[in-house]
């Protein structure tokens, strides 16, 4: 693959995230068992290119209990971030995601003993006034969905801190198959104690959307970040998965016509925000790229 392919398919991915958040509003199930089906399918689509791969199964023992709360975190940032966008719009939900790297500005000390970056600090504030600003005038349940979705915000800056962690002695791709099998076992319980059997039940168009979903914007999506993280350098694709927010906004509009909903000053406001994540990129330029 020239580095042209590997540029167009890195947008691709991107595309493919950002469409996540429409598909959860194309869709009618409740985000528990959107969030059980996307598990379940990921799990299976990695469990298969692990074997065909031949894949080391194990982790260190020490790791296991790191792992499986890690994996219930993935599960929780998904459910948030679905509840976020089904009380409100997916541009809304997307947004409160920008807040992620926050949390991480705080959490790499704390967790990673990383010394605190006061740069990014400082962006991270310009994001949260830049969400703030959008903010002010919520009320009802478009003001849960903003809460909601900054909890997921800080599921997300968790899960990215803990697998920076975990990453170091564990295989990327086995690492996230046993996150999203211990996910989907959690949730089970869940789902099946919450919702009778009838509600499992889909039809052709939510099955096809889901296994879009599994397989496509996460199993397919995570494989392919990884390989091209290898070739085009984590800068590149670092800068680019910024460009995120402004996929899923206009895909908002095209799709859902959230255009309709939304004010000059979410516009604005998220100009802000995707500005500061841009700019953010740029300056690290860089600094953590691979020949």
């Amino acid at each position: 693959m020239t580095k042209r392919q590997a540029f167009l398919l890195l947008h691709g991915i991107v595309f493919l995230w950002g469409f996540t958040g429409i598909i959860g509003k194309l869709l009618s199930q409740e985000p528990l068992l959107l969030v059980w089906y996307r598990l379940l399918i990921a799990s299976i689509g990695l469990f298969i290119y692990l074997a065909w791969k031949k894949a080391t199964w194990k982790i260190p023992k020490e790791r296991g209990l790191f792992v499986a709360l890690t994996g219930v975190v993935v599960a929780l940032h998904w459910i948030t971030f679905y509840f976020s966008i089904q009380l409100s719009t997916a541009s809304l939900g997307i947004l409160c995601l920008a807040t992620t790297t926050f949390h991480v500005v705080w959490l790499e000390p704390l967790l990673l003993k990383l010394p605190f970056n006061r740069l990014k600090f400082i962006f991270s504030l310009v994001v949260v006034a830049g969400v703030a600003f959008i903010a002010h005038d919520f009320q009802g349940e478009v003001l849960v969905a903003l809460f909601v979705g900054l909890l997921s915000a800080l599921f997300a800056a968790i899960f990215s801190v803990a697998n920076a962690k975990l990453s170091e002695s564990i295989d990327p791709p086995v690492l996230s198959f046993y996150e999203l099998l211990i996910g989907f076992i959690g949730l089970s319980a869940v789902v099946f104690w919450e919702y009778p059997l009838a509600q499992f039940e889909l039809d052709w168009h939510a099955f096809y959307w889901l296994l879009f979903l599994g397989l496509v914007c996460t199993s397919f999506a995570f494989m392919a970040a990884i390989y091209l993280v290898q070739k085009l350098g984590a800068y590149t694709v670092s800068l680019t998965i910024n460009l995120e927010p402004i996929y899923t906004m206009l895909l908002a509009v095209l799709i859902l016509k959230e255009h309709e909903y939304l004010s000059m000053e979410f516009y604005l406001g998220a100009s802000l925000i995707i500005f500061v994540l841009v700019l953010n990129a740029w300056l690290n330029k860089g600094k953590n790229s691979i020949p």
